[in-house]
């Protein structure tokens, strides 16, 4: 597997790492004066921004579930899957 690949793989946890992070909060006072708005919540700002970048990066992990099904001799049901079916 190239390089690119593991970063490509490698992207969406990392990003949903970090969301949970945020999300945590971790005590930092900068972070109260970064909000935009008060009483968003946990799930506001760089949380939400890290969770869609995580779900922007998944296609790659589907597109490895999809090959590891067909080396296993599985085939995709018609519609589903990362490749467009054909008529």
């Amino acid at each position: 597997m190239s390089a690119a690949r593991w970063l490509a793989l490698a992207a969406s946890p990392s990003f949903a790492s970090m969301a949970v992070v945020s999300a945590m909060g971790g005590g930092d006072p900068a972070a109260i004066l970064c909000s935009a708005a008060s009483g968003a919540g946990p799930f506001g700002g760089m949380a939400v921004m890290y969770a869609l970048m995580s779900l922007f990066h998944a296609p790659a992990w589907l597109r490895l579930l999809e090959e590891q099904r067909a080396d296993r001799g599985g085939t995709p049901q018609r519609g589903v899957g990362l490749t467009p079916s054909s008529p």
